[in-house]
């Protein structure tokens, strides 16, 4: 598919009848949405000045509100960056003082107001009932290879980049994944990842491509969200848990699930399975606009192949990626600082091998530590600990130690309160010495709930600085 108009307005010529979103309550044929999106349009553009070279940020949770006013800033030629609200305010303070952020629309019942940045209003306009079918001042000409969105990356290992895209990456990006995985027009995909995630970025945009059907139910509980939902992407922790409520066993409209943020196990694939559930898994970054390799869950540790577009290569055990989707660059000071390529290839900072037919993700370069002179990486034994039968995930976290540099320490997320008293006992024959972790903690709920896509490793730390400072366990 080929694009010469904006997607969202092609759609609504060509099948403006065709149901287009879905919210808790009501639909929207796509006529119906691109009339909303006009008006919020004219409303902002009133409030803007000169847009096409304007960031404005959009602070909050997934809404209605929330996706009208993106593309809507889009169609004007603006350039977004959805924030995360949980960030705290010292944070956004650094972040905009350094991205030149312009304005901001904040959908959150506490708004931020910050010095030299421009709060827009967005709420009378979006509860009208309007008519408008082309807005007053209309939409600029679709120029999709301009800079449109700016997502930032986990800052896992420091500050957060504001990674930039154009409309073309993102989709390429859903040209890609929607090669393999089946999404067809009358399809629903829920939009249960958060828009200011890369993830979250990418439903959106697979929606516009294949021009079928987006739901948008942020404020009900996800079995009940995914009513009518034949697509949805989670963590294997939604999919457990929403496996294990019995009303909704008794009727799926759920057909695909795309799973990320964790070790896929075999026993969630073979039960959704029975529920008539396809999961899928893949892999790709904040700077490839998502997805880059991918296939069908099953029983080995691989994440298939590169999809249409995408390229991967290993120099020196590292994974070298070139992508149609690949970001311009990371948005710094009013500019665009491009990517670091190699002859057109990125490096990606993820160990990797290429292994029975297919590509494998072993760990993050960056995570790797040492202990007693001896190279740790932590994801290899967090696949040890992951192959347990009551382990749903795992981490495995440096802590600093005066004689050997740092020790393993490791977090699971696990049903069985009593684990941690014996996994030493099981680890022992499975791992080296130098690589046994000191300690083991049980993965707090409330960092579960907030993770979205997955969980930070930094936040993790930062809770178990805290916790194993208190147990003093040494």
């Amino acid at each position: 598919m080929i694009f010469n108009q904006w997607p969202w307005i092609y759609w609504a010529e060509k099948s403006p009848a065709d149901i287009a979103l879905i919210t808790v309550h009501r639909q929207y044929s796509w006529r119906q949405l691109v009339a909303k999106i006009n008006c919020v349009a004219d409303n902002l553009h009133r409030q803007l000045l000169a847009p096409e070279s304007m960031i404005v940020m959009l602070r909050g949770k997934n809404s209605f509100s929330m996706l009208l006013c993106q593309l809507a800033l889009l169609q004007l030629g603006a350039r977004i960056l959805p924030l995360n609200p949980q960030l705290p305010e010292s944070t956004v303070v650094e972040l905009i003082t350094g991205l030149s952020i312009d304005y901001m629309i904040d959908f959150t019942e506490q708004p931020l107001f910050l010095p030299k940045v421009k709060l827009l209003d967005y709420r009378a306009v979006i509860a009208k009932s309007v008519n408008l079918q082309h807005g007053v001042t209309g939409p600029l000409p679709f120029m999709p290879s301009l800079p449109a969105t700016l997502i930032l990356t986990s800052g896992s290992t420091g500050m957060a980049k504001a990674v930039v895209h154009n409309i073309t990456a993102h989709l390429n990006s859903a040209k890609g994944v929607l090669s393999l995985l089946p999404f067809e027009r009358e399809d629903c995909w829920l939009l249960s990842l958060p828009l200011f995630h890369v993830s979250g970025q990418g439903i959106v945009w697979r929606w516009l491509y294949r021009g079928a059907r987006l739901a948008i139910k942020a404020t009900i509980s996800l079995p009940h969200a995914l009513q009518q939902c034949s697509h949805a992407s989670l963590v294997p922790t939604q999919l457990w848990r929403l496996l294990k409520i019995k009303e909704v066993e008794q009727k799926f409209s759920l057909q695909n699930v795309l799973l990320g943020g964790a070790m896929i196990p075999l026993e969630l694939v073979t039960t959704a399975k029975q529920h008539g559930i396809r999961c899928w898994l893949g892999y790709g970054m904040t700077e490839t606009a998502s997805t880059v390799c991918a296939k069908q869950a099953d029983s080995t540790l691989g994440v298939g192949l590169p999809l249409i577009g995408k390229s991967l290569r290993l120099v020196n055990n590292e994974i070298h990626i070139q992508a149609d989707s690949l970001a311009l660059g990371y948005w710094w000071q009013g500019k665009i600082l491009p990517l670091a390529l190699v002859n057109g290839w990125f490096a990606s900072r993820d160990k990797g091998a290429f292994s029975g037919g297919e590509w494998r993700i072993l760990g993050r370069l960056d995570n790797q530590f040492f202990s007693g002179g001896e190279g740790i990486q932590p994801e290899d034994i967090e696949s040890i600990l992951n192959s347990h039968p009551d382990i749903k995930q795992s981490f495995v976290i440096p802590i600093a130690d005066k004689e050997f540099g740092h020790r393993p320490v490791a977090v699971i997320e696990s049903d069985n309160q009593q684990l941690v008293t014996s996994l030493s006992q099981w680890l022992n024959h499975r791992l080296a010495a130098f690589q046994r972790p000191i300690a083991y903690y049980l993965l707090p709920s409330m960092l579960i709930d907030n993770a979205g896509i997955k969980l930070s490793r930094r936040n993790i730390k930062q809770w178990l600085l805290q916790h194993h400072n208190d147990n003093q366990v040494d």
